[in-house]
C-alpha cells in the first residue's frame, strides 16, 4: 500500500531543513543494506529531532539502533547532562552505528547496548523522558510494559511503523509483524492512563504521553 503520495513526500522533504553531513552519509550507506527500509530517513528523522529539542530530555531510550540515524536525531535535543541509551541485537548493525556515533558530537552522550532489549531494559536504572520503540514488531507490547513504569509523568513513548505498510489496517493480517503491530495498536487504544495521537508520517508514528 502506497501510504504517502510520493510527490507530497518529496515536497515535504524540500521544505524540511537539509540533513547534516553525517546523517546524509548514514542515509547513503544504509541504502545498500538488505533492510534499508528500516531507516527513519530525512523527514521522520527531523521530526524526531524537533520533538527531542522541544522536550530537552535528560534520558532517552531507543529500542532498535539499526545504523544509528534515529539515535543521532534524538540526541540533538538532549539536555547538557543528558544521555541516550540505545539497544541493538545485531552486532553488524551495532558496529556500523557505533562508528558513526564516534564521529558525532554526541559520542560521550550515546551508550550502545548489544543484545536482547528484554534482557537489557530491566538492568537500566534510569527514569526515561523519551522512549523510541523501533525494534521487532511482535515485541512492542512487551517493550511498552517494561519501560512504562520507568517513564516519568508526562514522558513520551514514540512507536514507529504502526501502520506496518498498511497491513495493520487489515482485519486479519497474516504477517507476524503486522499481527504484532495490530495487537499493540489495540492495546494502546484501550489504555486510559495515557494520551496518544498518530502522525501519518512514513509508516505511521504513534506518540504516547504518560498522563
Amino acid at each position: 500500500m502506497d501510504l504517502i503520495n510520493p510527490k507530497i513526500q518529496e515536497y515535504a522533504e524540500q521544505l524540511t531543513s537539509p540533513e547534516e553531513n553525517l546523517l546524509k552519509e548514514i542515509n547513503n550507506f544504509t541504502q545498500s543494506h538488505p533492510e534499508s527500509q528500516m531507516l527513519s530517513g530525512h523527514l521522520q528523522g527531523k521530526v524526531l529531532e524537533m520533538l527531542s529539542c522541544m522536550i530537552q530530555p535528560k534520558r532517552i531510550l531507543e529500542i532498535g539502533t539499526f545504523t544509528g540515524y534515529s539515535a543521532l536525531c534524538l540526541a540533538k535535543g538532549l539536555a547538557n547532562d543528558g544521555l541516550l541509551h540505545t539497544i541493538e541485537i545485531r552486532d553488524a548493525d551495532a558496529d556500523v552505528a557505533q562508528s558513526y556515533f564516534n564521529r558525532s558530537p554526541y559520542a560521550q552522550k550515546i551508550i550502545l547496548h548489544r543484545g536482547s532489549a528484554l534482557d537489557i531494559i530491566p538492568a537500566l536504572d534510569e527514569i526515561w523522558d523519551i522512549v523510541f520503540i523501533d525494534a521487532d514488531k511482535a515485541g512492542y507490547i512487551d517493550y511498552f510494559n517494561l519501560v512504562f513504569p520507568k517513564l516519568r509523568k508526562n514522558g513520551f513513548i514514540f512507536a514507529d511503523n504502526i501502520f506496518f505498510h498498511g497491513q495493520a489496517l487489515e482485519d486479519e493480517p497474516k504477517n507476524k509483524s503486522a499481527k504484532g503491530i495490530k495487537a499493540f495498536n489495540e492495546f494502546i487504544r484501550q489504555r486510559k492512563d495515557i494520551d496518544k495521537t498518530v502522525l501519518t508520517l512514513r509508516d505511521g508514528l504513534l506518540l504516547i504521553r504518560k498522563s
